[in-house]
């Protein structure tokens, strides 16, 4: 990187994420918009680089941009994990039903009390 700006401001948005003060994605949205912005970092032809580079760092691998889009694959895997059997959702209305009653029940107790 040729931009001595540039490198102090990536050196304090990395301090501030460090301190869970700054989002890491937040540190990288600020970093394209300044080599945008800059007309150092226009005529740097490696910038570009570097903060792909830095991205990398930053963000977590779940959180890192994905250049591609998602195969008819991928898309069939991930529904396949989400679906829930009728039988773990009678599990939970069971649970509700029961947890209500239970409610209604000290609420009944309490009314004697009085």
């Amino acid at each position: 990187m040729e931009c001595d700006r540039l490198i102090k401001l990536v050196k304090s948005w990395y301090m501030q994420v460090q301190d869970e003060a700054l989002a890491p994605a937040r540190m990288v949205s600020f970093m394209e918009k300044h080599i945008a912005e800059c007309n150092t970092c226009l005529l740097d032809l490696k910038v570009r680089q570097e903060v792909a580079k830095i991205t990398e760092i930053v963000l977590p691998p779940t959180k890192v941009r994905v250049g591609k889009k998602e195969t008819d694959e991928d898309i069939e895997e991930g529904s396949e994990e989400d679906e829930v059997s009728s039988d773990e959702i009678e599990d939970e209305e069971t649970e509700d039903k029961v947890e209500e009653e239970e409610e209604d029940e000290i609420l009944l107790d309490d009314e004697d009390d009085i």
